[in-house]
């Protein structure tokens, strides 16, 4: 498990300081980018700024569906859940706090996912950490030892998103996924509760899964890109039907998330609690200082590697103060016992409640099939998940193994095993060592942003010289 330290009494692990501390450092370093450059953000994400002829594989809005497929996961259910019961409503304001900030690193490590990625011959790119750390720390640490370093970070991102995506990215999300399913159907005595349910749905979802990672880049985004906005539209509207049910709720509820988020009553550790659980659930979600998402982000058809950047901005403020947010009020609005019974408990010093179902809880609020349409949610953004960090896995299996097809299928083919085997066994344990694979994997990613931030600060600085110039000029619709 993480590394964790107690403060007044509420528990903060170690990968969730060392992740807000460095959004706000880059947020200032930047003068606060995320805030002012949106409408930059979704020029550039409609391809104003865009030619065919750019080096790439997939445009900035496939790119951005990539990646955010990756992010929004069960942890946007599930995890948002466990959230506002162990740190109450107040947790949501400090999730959004934390979601804003994480921009800002998102931006920085994807601006130099593309600066310092390989393209290769055929015309297919690979980047991520591997690459920025390999070049971009021997660039800034000339000599022997700027080399070395550089080396062993690079190798050891590799290793870590390697085997996260193994536990965390795929067996974790299989898992869960057959269990919600199992439990909408009727549990231990559904059809799904029989002898080899387990291993078909397996067989299946790794069937699916395969039939697209073995296309590449190219085939995930295609279908990213429809599915991502699709399953954020079905969350959403049915959130958003929570909501207007339970119209009369809302001032209040927004009272007590506010209020929570200032005087943390009810919750252990008080304000500190809820700040706490808010920051982690945000840097859980959106994985800002991971360096999973630049991966996907690299692929991306441009020729100036600020522009991914600002579109990778978007990333977080989608999962963690879109997503994650509308779950977040789903629960508080709805106000069901089985929500205050859980921070009751909580705070009593009990286990942590099911996330998946308090917020189903919530949902049935509305009509009792409504958790059905939970259900399509959480396989929609499980199978996504899988596919994204199955590609993030692709990447840092070929750094350290070599690129070619022979290696790529072995890799692609063990993956999809992985799938089946995540959906039979019990995962204790494989949870217990994905969460220590990724504090190291933040440690390794976050040093080089330090390392490497006056490399993006001039990026920008030369992308908005060549806007003045005329250099770079913003296509019309046509």
């Amino acid at each position: 498990m993480f590394a964790e330290v107690t403060v007044l009494g509420a528990t903060f692990p170690w990968i969730v300081a060392w992740l807000v501390i460095a959004a706000a450092i880059f947020t200032v370093y930047f003068g606060f980018v995320q805030f002012r450059s949106i409408p930059l953000a979704l020029r550039i994400l409609r391809g104003r700024y865009s030619n065919d002829s750019d080096p790439g594989e997939i445009t900035h809005f496939q790119a951005l569906s990539s990646a955010v497929s990756g992010t929004v996961g069960l942890g946007n259910i599930a995890g948002v859940g466990v959230a506002v019961s162990v740190g109450g409503a107040g947790a949501t304001f400090w999730m959004i706090v934390a979601g804003l900030l994480g921009m800002c690193t998102k931006f920085v490590e994807c601006t130099l996912g593309v600066k310092y990625r390989d393209v290769h011959e055929d015309g297919t790119v690979s980047g991520g950490p591997m690459h920025y750390l390999r070049k971009g720390v021997a660039e800034r640490l000339p000599g022997g030892a700027g080399r070395v370093l550089g080396t062993v970070l690079a190798g050891l991102a590799a290793v870590f998103i390697l085997f996260f995506g193994v536990g965390g990215g795929n067996m974790f999300q299989a898992n869960q996924t057959f269990a919600q399913l199992q439990s909408v159907t009727g549990g231990d005595t559904g059809p799904l509760g029989t002898d080899g349910a387990a291993l078909i749905f397996g067989i299946v979802l790794a069937t699916l899964v395969g039939a697209v990672i073995f296309g590449g880049i190219t085939s995930i985004a295609r279908v990213t890109s429809r599915l991502v906005p699709s399953m954020a539209i079905i969350y959403v509207s049915a959130c958003l039907v929570v909501i207007v049910v339970n119209l009369d709720q809302v001032p209040a509820a927004f009272g007590a998330i506010f209020t929570g988020a200032f005087t943390g009553a009810g919750v252990a550790g008080g304000v500190l609690g809820a700040l706490i659980i808010g920051f982690q659930r945000a840097a859980f979600s959106n994985e800002a200082g991971l360096g999973s998402a630049p991966i996907a982000h690299s692929a991306v058809k441009t020729r100036h590697p600020v522009t991914e950047g600002y579109v990778a901005l978007l990333e977080p403020f989608i999962d963690t103060v879109v997503i994650c947010t509308m779950t977040a009020l789903t629960i508080v609005i709805a106000g069901t016992p089985l929500w205050r019974d859980a921070q009751a408990t909580v705070l009593a010093g009990g286990d942590t409640p099911d996330g998946v179902l308090v917020t189903s809880d919530a949902f049935a609020t509305v009509l009792p099939w409504f958790p059905v349409v939970l259900t399509l949610a959480v396989v929609l953004f499980a199978v996504s998940t899988i596919i994204t960090w199955g590609y993030y896995g692709q990447k840092a299996w070929c750094h350290l193994f070599g690129r070619s097809t022979v290696s790529e299928r072995i890799y692609q083919l063990m993956f999809t095993l992985f799938v089946v085997a995540g959906s039979v066994l019990s995962l204790g344990s494989v949870l217990d060592f994905a969460d220590a694979v990724l504090f190291l994997l933040a440690l390794v990613n976050i040093i080089g942003l330090y390392l490497l931030a006056p490399v993006v600060k001039r990026e920008v600085r030369d992308f908005h010289a060549k806007l003045r110039s005329g250099d770079v000029v913003e296509r019309q619709k046509t």
